[in-house]
């Protein structure tokens, strides 16, 4: 498990310094931007628990309020991974960063 964080920290870190490098070659590189650039990277973090734990617990989830009540209802993670999606897109936005567009369909290779 300690490996999987590792792992986990050096990718948003990788994230943070690709993103920091676009910065830096606009000449858009500053106190604001950086706080942003974090931000974003704090974004990231937080969509891929909310990410996690859809897998995890899936869409639906049971719930019970110990009084005898119980159901299904959906996992809030979802909505909530929308907002934050939401905020990264307009942190992107306000940085002058593009994001990756794919160049054809079924194609992992990527273009900014």
């Amino acid at each position: 498990m300690a490996r999987k964080k590792e792992e986990n920290s050096k990718d948003y870190e990788e994230l943070k310094e690709e993103l920091k490098q676009q910065l830096v070659t606009n000449n858009n590189y500053n106190k604001v931007t950086k706080e942003l650039l974090d931000k974003y990277v704090k974004y990231t973090m937080i969509e891929d628990k909310l990410i996690k734990d859809i897998d995890d617990r899936g869409v639906n989830v049971e719930w019970n309020n110990g009084g005898g009540q119980k159901g299904v209802k959906r996992n809030d993670s979802i909505a909530e991974s929308t907002k934050v999606n939401a905020q990264k897109i307009k942190i992107l936005d306000k940085l002058g960063i593009k994001a990756p567009e794919s160049k054809g369909e079924g194609d992992e290779d990527y273009e900014v």
